[in-house]
């Protein structure tokens, strides 16, 4: 059976998310041991899904496997599964739809692996339970996205001095009232973590626009910030284990 993986992504016009997209892609075709493996958009600019799962076929797959590329079970990741499933249906396709990465104890990992390795990048000798976080999410209007998001956050709280969270938009308390509500508890050192998949648009230029502007009237000059989840080998056996599961339930092997 030739088996494909597609990835499905948000979206962007930064040429680095799709430098990683395709890293990624090559790591899992490689690591999964995929005949096919590609990524497409749900939104902003080509390939759309339709166009993804048609070049999976035309390589020659007879098993498709789509992955939502999503951090939370918000209403890009049901539009994802639905466009998929429409498509699958119209189609005849032999094809499933994994779950999305949220609660995932791999996803916790990643982020305290950033901030262990931008404490030894910047050598902060502070232990992690002198550390105060601030992870730092998109923000969306539906709540099961928000509480996908505090979950990560609950489970990095047993580590660390504090954890705290706040969005770039769309949802509270903001970047500039998270940093407020960290620093009301006189930490020894602030670490930022931007709880994104990708170097788009927002991590380039907005999360760092909000951050310079709440350090300004906040002023602490111990803060600093990890970088995104990007690629990553955890990040990869988490989409391989996410493929396995829907795999096994229809094919019953790998």
């Amino acid at each position: 059976m030739k088996k494909a993986i597609l990835i499905i992504d948000r979206g962007s016009r930064e040429p680095e998310v799709r430098q990683e997209l395709e890293d990624i892609c090559s790591l899992v075709k490689t690591n999964g041991g995929y005949y096919y493996a590609d990524y497409c958009f749900l939104e902003v600019l080509p390939p759309f899904i339709e166009e993804g799962i048609k070049k999976c076929q035309e390589n020659g797959a007879d098993f498709i496997t789509v992955m939502p590329y999503f951090l939370y079970p918000g209403m890009k990741l049901k539009d994802s599964v639905r466009q998929s499933a429409r498509i699958s249906k119209i189609k005849k396709l032999n094809l499933v739809i994994t779950k999305p990465l949220s609660y995932h104890s791999m996803m916790t990992q990643l982020v305290m692996d950033r901030i262990t390795c931008l404490k030894k990048e910047k050598s902060i000798r502070y232990s992690d339970l002198e550390c105060d976080i601030l992870l730092i999410g998109h923000g969306s209007s539906d709540k099961n996205a928000r509480d996908a998001f505090v979950y990560i956050v609950n489970t990095l709280r047993p580590f660390y001095r504090a954890v705290k969270f706040c969005f770039l938009e769309l949802d509270k308390p903001n970047i500039q009232q998270g940093l407020k509500n960290l620093l009301d508890n006189n930490p020894k050192i602030v670490i930022l973590m931007p709880y994104f998949l990708h170097k788009g648009a927002h991590i380039k230029r907005d999360v760092i626009a909000d951050v310079n502007e709440a350090l300004k009237k906040q002023p602490f000059e111990n803060a600093f910030m990890t970088s995104h989840l990007g690629v990553d080998q955890k990040l990869i056996n988490l989409l391989i284990e996410r493929a396995r599961e829907v795999e096994e339930k229809r094919l019953g092997f790998c």
